[in-house]
Formats: structure tokens, C-alpha cells, sequence
């Protein structure tokens, strides 16, 4: 059975699709930036258990790609204030872990929507091709500090989703009773579809 808030980004996905023109965007960013930002969570009072805070609506945690064509605002349907939305390359639970254990600990969120996307970069590169163009650019320091870092690369789509849902799942640093869901969605058309677990 689905969540509200699974049942919500359906909905809201089917009319954000229904004019979705953006289909042929290229992979890179058009204007070559990319933007960090950094919370301040200086107001919130850490003593108290996130599950007994009072919370308008059921909060929740979005992991979705750094990847430009993607607007997680409209494409899911989240409104300002609605949800942490976690972006890297790749929407990797492995690299969002630690924002997440924040926001389910810290913040109070109880579900997370784990969403990877068609025509992601990272089902055209293996780690040596990422390291090789690392010291061809930066120099054998920079090849170094690389060395022992694992890009995350997939060359599966659905199964990457499977695999980082299962990830999650498995943490014991996710409690049990936070909801988890996989999902893909299509840059070509901007509609996203569940990834079911086999």
C-alpha cells in the first residue's frame, strides 16, 4: 500500500508531466555552476525526540541527482517546507547518509523518497575513466587524493534504485519505521514511475 505522500508525488508528477517541455535537454548544466547550500539549524532544540515534535503534514526526505534537468520542486511536487531534498551525482543513499541521518534524527522527517533519473551520467563512466581524467586535468596529487574514492557509478538504472533502497533499508542507522520508496523518473517525458523491489 502506498503512502500519502508516495500517492502525493504521483498526482503531483501526473500534472507537472501532462506540460512537461524540457525533454531534450543536455546532460551538462548550460550555464556550467553548480550551487551549495548549507541549512543553519542553530534554532532547533535537540532534546526533544524528533518523533514527538509537532509537524505540519508528514515530513519527509527526497534523495534525488544533482543533475540540472531535474526541478524536484515541480517534477515531485514538493512545496517550500515540505521536505529535505538531498541532491548528488547519481541520487547515491551511500552519499546521502549522513544528510539523512540528520534530518530522521535531528529534524523528525519518517519517510524518504529515493529517486533516480533516465539518462543519468552515471551509467556512462566506471571509476578509472572518472580518476584517469582527474590526473590528466588536476595532476598525480589530485590523482591521489582520488585514488581510494569510489565514484559510485551504476550500470543499471532500476537495479541502482534496488540496490540503494535495500541500502537504507538495511541501515541501522534508518529506523525501521521510516517508509522508503525507489523511483525513476524520466527526463524525456518528466513523469516518474516506482521502481518495485524484486
Amino acid at each position: 500500500m502506498s503512502s500519502q505522500i508516495q500517492q502525493d508525488l504521483v498526482e503531483k508528477n501526473k500534472a507537472y508531466a501532462s506540460s512537461f517541455t524540457k525533454g531534450g535537454l543536455a546532460l551538462p548544466p548550460a550555464k556550467k555552476y553548480a550551487v551549495g547550500i548549507t541549512p543553519i539549524l542553530s534554532h532547533w532544540s535537540f532534546e526533544t525526540p524528533p518523533r514527538t515534535r509537532a509537524h505540519v503534514g508528514s515530513p519527509f526526505a527526497t534523495v534525488t541527482c544533482m543533475d540540472a534537468r531535474i526541478d524536484p520542486s515541480s517534477a515531485y511536487g514538493i512545496s517550500l517546507g515540505d521536505a529535505h531534498v538531498i541532491r548528488n551525482a547519481g541520487s547515491s543513499a551511500h552519499d546521502a547518509l549522513r544528510s539523512l541521518v540528520i534530518s530522521e534524527q535531528l529534524l523528525g522527517t519518517n519517510e524518504i523518497l529515493l529517486v533516480k533519473h533516465t539518462g543519468c551520467g552515471m551509467l556512462t563512466f566506471q571509476n578509472e575513466d572518472v580518476k584517469g581524467v582527474v590526473e590528466k586535468n588536476l595532476g598525480s596529487e589530485a590523482a591521489v587524493e582520488v585514488k581510494r574514492w569510489d565514484f559510485l557509478p551504476f550500470p543499471d538504472l532500476e537495479e541502482a534504485v534496488r540496490e540503494d533502497v535495500r541500502y537504507l533499508k538495511e541501515s541501522k542507522l534508518i529506523p525501521g519505521c521510516v517508509e522508503i520508496s525507489g523511483w525513476v523518473y524520466e527526463v524525456e517525458t518528466g513523469k516518474v514511475r516506482m521502481v518495485e523491489d524484486r
